[in-house]
């Protein structure tokens, strides 16, 4: 699995304004955070040739309240969540809706950017440790695409909860099993994107 750099990862935060109607988020203001799709170009070393691919692919755009009511929205969104405007200086909150990220974890379930595999399999330890996802076991299969990646992938077996809204004590969905690339991240590339994470989601994870 190609291995990423931080640079890759950024998306940028909340710009504190809506994004299609300008008006700056008043604090304590509800309103609705996006990631939206975009095209990026891949990196290039300095003779121009391919090196590592582009970011996630993501933008932020924040939708005031009032205007999303209007079912007015960006395009291309992947996924969103409804937060609220902090105040100034105000720490990150201390959670955050685990519907969010698990719902982000299985919007990239068809991925094969390998930025996207590995900011999912981060997404997939967090859930672990909140316990809102269940490892089973792992499995190997020949590796696909070119002779460059390892010989052999290790696809993670996970079991998610039934209801999330019970909390980390509900009960395990035994009818949904799903799985996650493990990408061979070390220590320092889980923290930089876990790190990311709490940025986009403005939340301790």
């Amino acid at each position: 699995m190609t291995q990423f750099n931080a640079p890759s990862y950024d998306i940028e935060r909340s710009s504190g304004c809506c994004a299609l109607t300008g008006r700056v988020l008043v604090p304590g203001e509800p309103y609705m955070a996006t990631l939206i799709e975009v095209d990026e170009p891949e990196a290039t070393d300095g003779a121009g040739k391919p090196t590592l691919p582009g970011g996630l692919g993501f933008k932020r755009q924040d939708v005031c309240w009032e205007a999303w009511q209007k079912n007015k929205r960006p395009t291309n969104i992947f996924c969103y969540w409804k937060t609220t405007a902090p105040e100034p200086n105000q720490k990150k909150k201390l959670f955050v809706d685990n519907d969010v990220l698990m719902n982000l974890f299985r919007r990239l379930a068809d991925t094969d950017q390998p930025q996207r595999v590995s900011f999912r399999f981060v997404l997939g330890l967090i859930l672990m440790r909140k316990k809102y996802l269940r490892y089973d076991g792992t499995t190997r299969r020949p590796a696909r695409g070119q002779t460059a990646e390892p010989e052999h992938e290790a696809w993670w077996q996970v079991t998610t909860k039934l209801d999330l809204s019970k909390g980390p004590m509900g009960r395990w969905n035994e009818n949904e099993q799903l799985e996650m690339l493990d990408p061979h991240l070390d220590e320092q590339q889980i923290q930089q994107v876990t790190e990311q994470l709490s940025e986009i989601l403005e939340a301790e994870l």
